[in-house]
């Protein structure tokens, strides 16, 4: 009788035994879930303040795909103009400018290969590396001083610089430069690809205030007014 009160005994102690076990780990499992629904919430992911909230964060993340949740700090595509800011006057763009009560001097110019514009009474101004608003002033500074009282002067874009492309297209040549394009609107303008070009492999050359800038660039970079692409043959 002993030993079979002993042995029920011992039963039951395992028993408890592993109902700890299992409650221990259901507990843990709960502080995890609790701190999921308490821990606070950054730009989409739980922020971690102790170590509950460590493996919440880490089952947050996981649970994106590749590019559906970028972590923070991390840039877009390159269909970003990596040199954003104001425009910069250059050879080939047409201007409108226009000066109040003179009509003889408001029409269209155009900038030449020296980087300048000629406006009557006052000659050749510098054009090249200065902004529309720049251009005005010095414009309104050069009539004002002898020829005109007070002159009211408006400088217009009247059209960009052409861009060019070179290489592997079905029609290389110069085109109009279209507002936030890339590369590969630049290739589709040119007609497509040939058939022997690489398709992830580009050059821009970039002209500014008269010094030459080479990037090797991707398909959705955005292009410049005056920018030259050259579209690279495929090796297979």
């Amino acid at each position: 009788m002993a030993n079979r009160i002993f042995g029920i005994c011992a039963i039951v102690l395992l028993s408890l035994s592993g109902c700890a076990s299992t409650g221990e780990r259901v507990l843990d499992g709960d502080a995890i879930v609790a701190g999921a629904v308490n821990a606070p919430v950054f730009e989409g992911f739980p922020q971690a303040i102790g170590p509950q909230t460590q493996g919440v964060q880490v089952a947050a993340r996981s649970s994106y795909g590749p590019g559906d949740a970028p972590l923070p700090g991390l840039k877009g595509p390159h269909a970003v103009d990596d040199a954003e800011g104001p425009y910069l006057l250059d050879t080939g763009d047409k201007l409108r400018i226009f000066v109040y009560g003179q009509p003889n001097l408001s029409r269209s110019y155009t900038v030449d290969h020296q980087g300048q514009i000629t406006v009557p009474l006052i000659g050749e101004v510098k054009a090249r590396g200065l902004t529309t608003v720049a251009l005005e002033h010095a414009i309104k500074a050069r009539l004002g001083t002898q020829y005109v009282r007070d002159p009211q002067v408006t400088v217009d874009m009247l059209q960009n610089r052409p861009f060019f492309i070179l290489g592997e297209v079905k029609l290389a040549g110069q085109y109009p430069y279209v507002s936030g394009m890339t590369v590969e609107t630049a290739v589709a303008i040119a007609g497509g690809y040939s058939e022997r070009a690489s398709m992830t492999k580009f050059r821009v050359t970039r002209r500014i205030n008269g010094l030459v800038d080479v990037i090797e660039a991707p398909a959705d970079y955005v292009l410049q007014p005056g920018d030259t692409v050259t579209v690279f043959e495929r090796f297979f």
